[in-house]
């Protein structure tokens, strides 16, 4: 620790009257939805799940944004940063080319589809008794273990930062937020879940901008942070590299290829599904329309990556200044918290992070019970129930499963490490997860086998070859991909008449469904334009364009800050005019 910050002991916080105000006043809020909403979303699953379908796309979109910025985000992009420099985070950076694609080429198909959830799809895309099993397998697995351990990395990081902030005994303190959270999630449904994530992420983003202004000006400013960069880690470090460089020790440039030569498109992550998914495809099932489902994408997209990343980086930047050896370096973020912040903002950021994590809690418990109650309970165990039935026996999973995240939770020890293994486990899948889009010859086989496959390589083969984790992501992949290309032509295709009926429903477009759009020549498939690919690409330019540019102005690059910010608005300009010209 540097001898001016000697006086930093990082003990809690000592909150004042009107701080206390703020975390109260918040929780009095977050109930009354709850209370406002319950009766509403009891009148139906749909109006529980997906709000009747009624959203529109700025609501939406923010939902999306506000679920993936949880507790754990902060604290895993320190970690990132204070392990790799700013590059590491090309670790979930290179999602956008996958965002992207699910802006332009899948948001209007999942709306049309129709469903209540992505894993009712596979009954309509594949037929029979594979379909059924997938579904069922799919809900239970999405529902049950990957949900619980994504709430199990949130909940932790949230404990971290107020045994750190508070002092206050960490599990008594996340129980009263997950029960706060419980209570409106399972009286207000989705209605609930959305209209708190808007004003949630509204106080996360503004706590996060608030805490990195304030710190860096403690620091001295940008200038002196870099020197004490400098002094800290040595002249040639590479720590501020947005792209890492050939040689660098923080960031292997075969890392970064990786990451934007396979893992987008090859890897399954929640909230980041190539061919879209999970929560984002529940929030373009409840929009308007195809318009406001695509718009509530490309809104998520920007959000998420180029407008919350630096904060969180130069707060990460602050405490590798002011913290340079400690043990768990996702700690550092709630410990600048504890030593900079002044009485009065301490309750407005506690408040941040709560909302924060209350906004990824509500989602998963709406977005798992989604899966367990409509394509198990309802397909597997009682079809014919009312939808006041089906509510009640959601509301009693959403508290189940608030209980079975607590035990997950209590086995947890690094936020970083749990992303890493759900990218893992899903790596090989995305392919099929784009091409049961575009390729009549997918069939539900292909899914099957990829998962499997995805696993066993994940857990089995790929550590016995190798420790790096990128290299282990390549083996599982090209394991995974040569496993569902031989299961995919092993068995045979789906029926005619399922294929007809899905084409029929959502007429997608490409060469790859040639050989049924000739037996249904009244239906019109979607183009596949060169237009349809240069948005995707103006897209991924916006995106890249305004995240270097920010980080350009913020590091004393004005220049090519403002170079990069130019490009952004090129691109943006290009997409607004096509848009409009389709319209």
């Amino acid at each position: 620790m540097h001898p001016e910050y000697s006086g930093c002991t990082s003990v809690e916080m000592k909150l004042i009257f009107w701080d206390w105000f703020i975390i109260v006043g918040y929780f009095v809020f977050a109930l009354a939805v709850g209370v406002f909403f319950s009766r509403r979303a009891g009148k139906s699953i749909t109006e529980y799940f997906v709000s009747g379908r009624r959203l529109p796309w700025w609501i939406a979109g923010t939902s999306m944004v506000a679920t993936t910025f949880a507790a754990d985000t902060p604290l895993a992009v320190t970690g990132l940063v204070a392990n790799h420099g700013i590059a590491g985070n090309w670790l979930w950076w290179n999602f956008v080319f996958s965002g992207m694609l699910t802006v332009f080429f899948f948001s209007r198909l999942w709306r049309r589809v129709g469903v209540l959830t992505d894993v009712e799809f596979t009954e309509i895309r594949y037929s029979g008794k594979p379909a059924a099993i997938l579904r069922g397998f799919r809900a239970l697995y999405l529902g049950l273990p990957i949900n619980l351990i994504i709430m199990g990395w949130v909940t932790l990081a949230m404990a971290k930062i107020i045994s750190i902030t508070l002092g206050f005994p960490k599990w008594q303190a996340v129980a009263v937020c997950l029960g706060v959270a419980l209570f409106y999630s399972v009286l207000s449904g989705f209605w609930g879940v959305v209209v708190t994530d808007f004003i949630q992420f509204l106080m996360a983003l503004g706590g996060a901008i608030a805490l990195a202004i304030i710190s860096v000006n403690k620091v001295g400013g940008i200038t002196i942070l870099k020197e004490k960069l400098v002094e800290t880690y040595g002249a040639g470090h590479q720590i501020l590299s947005i792209i890492p460089e050939v040689g660098s020790a923080w960031m292997p440039l075969t890392a970064f290829l990786i990451y934007i030569g396979v893992q987008w498109w090859a890897t399954w992550y929640p909230g980041s599904e190539p061919g879209g998914g999970g929560y984002v495809a529940q929030r373009m099932f409840s929009t308007r329309d195809e318009r406001h489902s695509l718009l509530a994408t490309l809104w998520f997209n920007i959000a998420h990556y180029a407008i919350r990343p630096w904060p969180w980086i130069l707060v990460a930047l602050v405490a590798m200044v002011v913290y340079p050896h400690l043990p768990d370096p996702e700690t550092g973020y709630p410990r600048v918290m504890v030593d900079f912040l002044p009485a009065g903002l301490r309750g407005m950021m506690v408040t941040a992070f709560l909302a924060a994590f209350m906004s990824t809690i509500d989602t998963q418990l709406n977005w798992s019970s989604s899966y367990i109650i409509n394509d198990f309970y309802k397909r597997f165990l009682k079809k014919d129930a009312s939808d006041r039935h089906y509510v009640m026996v959601s509301r009693i999973v959403v508290v189940g499963m608030m209980g079975l995240a607590a035990l997950v939770t209590s086995q947890m020890e690094s936020v970083g490490g749990a992303w890493k293994f759900l990218i893992s486990i899903g790596a090989g899948t995305g392919a099929v997860y784009i091409l049961r889009w575009y390729w009549w010859r997918i069939n539900a086989w292909s899914e099957i086998s990829a998962m499997v496959a995805s696993f066993v390589g994940a857990i089995f083969i790929a550590p016995l070859l190798t420790a790096e984790f990128t290299f282990q992501l390549i083996i599982t992949v090209i394991f995974s991909t040569t496993v569902w290309l031989v299961i995919t032509f092993l068995t045979p295709p789906e029926s005619e008449e399922t294929l007809i009926q899905f084409y029929r429903r959502v007429h997608p477009g490409g060469s790859g469904w040639r050989t049924i759009a000739r037996q249904v020549p009244d239906v019109v498939g979607d183009e596949l334009g060169w237009r349809d690919f240069a948005d995707w690409i103006c897209g991924c330019v916006l995106i890249f364009s305004f995240l270097f540019g920010v980080g350009k102005l913020l590091l004393g690059d004005p220049g090519l800050g403002l170079f990069f910010i130019l490009v952004g608005m090129g691109a943006g300009s290009f997409i607004t005019w096509d848009y409009f010209r389709r319209s």
